[in-house]
């Protein structure tokens, strides 16, 4: 099951280069209830990734704060997975591996570890061919469902995607983005991805916040109250369009 997230007055400012402050975030505040999925659309620049940070445990905020649940998010966490848009995988292990690195760093038995990420394959929309196969043998497509499997594996219960499939070609994209929605119908973790594809928003999110330029501030909140489970079809609905021609003009008018 996922869990709560409260963001409180949360800035976040670095020092630049003429020893000034560099305002990067906020101030923002919103919460997210859990097992949920939350979009971040906004200009590049304007702090999503930045927050993305800050959520991990990686990075501190200037002012305000976050947190999972009542707790403060200080450091990482073993309840918080991310991933990024480089998927980052070791090229001298196979799938398999790659998979199940988390479980190997915590110290659980080969095997096991093994036939828990061999399970995870069909999910991850990868036939049983490629469990032995080197990250230099996949497409782009494959090695981001090998990260992303390599972070579900942990089960975490907040889920952080910074642009995971923006490299992707439009097609690999969508199967992605319909098995991501798949496998987080039967985990129940709580969602917060960063994308700048308004299409992939709506289809995927319960809701999205949308971000001014820097420093981000959120500028609408809006729900998408689409029935699920959703398809690639439901993009070409009117309801859909609506909500797309809504996230827009909140993107161009931020």
């Amino acid at each position: 099951m996922g869990v709560g997230l409260s963001v409180v007055d949360l800035s976040v400012g670095y020092q630049a280069p003429d020893g000034g402050d560099l305002p990067a975030l906020g101030p923002i505040s919103f919460k997210v209830v859990p097992a949920s999925f939350v979009c971040l659309l906004g200009p590049s620049g304007c702090g999503k990734s930045t927050l993305i940070r800050v959520l991990a445990g990686l990075q501190a905020a200037t002012d305000g704060g976050a947190y999972l649940d009542k707790e403060r998010i200080l450091q990482p966490s073993r309840q918080v997975g991310i991933m990024f848009q480089d998927a980052n995988l070791m090229p001298w292990r196979t799938v398999i591996e790659n998979i199940a690195l988390p479980l190997e760093l915590v110290g659980v038995e080969k095997r096991q570890r093994l036939n828990t990420a061999r399970q995870m394959l069909p999910g991850l929309g990868l036939g049983a061919e490629f469990a032995e196969a080197y990250p230099g043998e996949l497409s782009g497509g494959m090695a981001q469902r090998v990260a992303l499997g390599r972070v579900l594996i942990q089960q975490p219960q907040l889920l952080l995607l910074d642009e995971p499939f923006g490299a992707l070609d439009a097609f690999t994209r969508e199967q992605i983005s319909i098995d991501l929605m798949q496998m987080w119908s039967s985990l129940h973790q709580t969602v917060i991805m960063v994308t700048h594809n308004i299409d992939e928003a709506v289809l995927l999110a319960d809701r999205i916040l949308v971000f001014s330029r820097r420093p981000g501030q959120i500028v609408a909140d809006i729900p998408v109250n689409l029935p699920r489970p959703r398809r690639i079809e439901d993009s070409y609905g009117d309801e859909f369009g609506h909500l797309a021609g809504q996230v827009r003009a909140a993107v161009q008018s931020g």
